[in-house]
């Protein structure tokens, strides 16, 4: 018999905005630990209250978290169960609380997750882009040129796209999207989910800039923007059509300025675009 078992920590999603979604599994568990482990306490609060939960807090956030992580672990070892939640959504998404987990894990603490809402699947769930295989990119970099230099990186990405994004920056990583991806790729930005002013707005990503800056609500919030992935024919072959837009860009442009343009226009790997310019190019010069 073992004298001193170790406690659960519980992984406990909570609500992305409408306080009903909490799931009645998540109230038991919140109702029946030692203690809750929450980022930022007063805006824990009025969900606990909701739900007549009246258990102690402490704060795990992002400042914090090492020596939070520490002494939540002390307590998981001497029995006691803890329940870590984030502001909004699924634990650890991102979100605090990583090196907890990590380390209960690594000292055979029990950990459970409690499934509930998370905005990145919400969004994608509603998007109506393809959901069979999907990359999760949290937020993007804070700088246009970083922002530019990542999108590069994942443009011919099949998967569908996922971002978080903040209100102040949303417009301006639209604007860069716009600047790297095929103007026909369609894009989806949800926002304020399961809130008062849920929008969830579709269009293709050269429209989108536009759609923005007409509606002034659409930079206020908390927003999820999803990318459709490159088809798997614009990533190995180019068609005519592809080609005859190649042919008239030369016309005017040099190479490199040609399947540059090309590539937004048409959505082919810019790559595929440039080999094909420098055939061409040679045939006619």
């Amino acid at each position: 018999m073992v004298d001193n078992p170790k406690g659960i920590l519980y992984l406990v999603a909570t609500p992305i905005g409408n306080l009903a979604d909490v799931t009645f599994r998540a109230v038991e568990v919140l109702q029946g630990v030692s203690l809750i482990a929450c980022e930022d306490t007063r805006h824990s609060r009025p969900l606990l209250d909701r739900y007549d939960i009246d258990k102690p807090l402490t704060a795990l956030h992002e400042h914090n978290e090492d020596a939070a992580s520490a002494k939540l672990l002390e307590k998981l070892k001497q029995g006691e169960s803890i329940a870590l939640i984030s502001d909004a959504g699924t634990p650890l998404i991102n979100d605090p609380g990583f090196p907890l987990v990590r380390q209960a894990v690594a000292h055979g603490v029990r950990v459970v997750p409690v499934p509930g809402a998370c905005a990145l699947v919400a969004a994608l769930s509603a998007s109506g882009l393809s959901t069979n295989r999907f990359a999760f990119e949290g937020f993007p970099p804070r700088t246009s040129s970083a922002r530019c230099t990542m999108l590069e990186k994942v443009v011919d990405e099949a998967r569908t796209l996922i971002f978080y994004e903040s209100s102040h920056r949303v417009l301006d990583f639209v604007r860069d999207i716009a600047a790297v991806f095929p103007s026909h790729r369609s894009i989806v930005i949800a926002r304020e989910l399961t809130k008062l002013h849920e929008t969830i707005l579709s269009c293709t990503v050269d429209e989108a800039v536009t759609r923005i800056e007409d509606d002034p609500f659409m930079e206020k919030g908390e927003f999820v923007v999803l990318l459709e992935g490159a088809s798997q024919k614009s990533k190995t072959e180019l068609t005519g059509e592809q080609i005859r837009v190649l042919k008239l860009l030369l016309e005017e442009c040099s190479v490199k300025t040609a399947s540059t343009l090309a590539a937004k226009i048409t959505g082919s790997r810019k790559e595929l675009l440039y080999q094909a310019a420098l055939r061409l190019a040679d045939k006619t010069g």
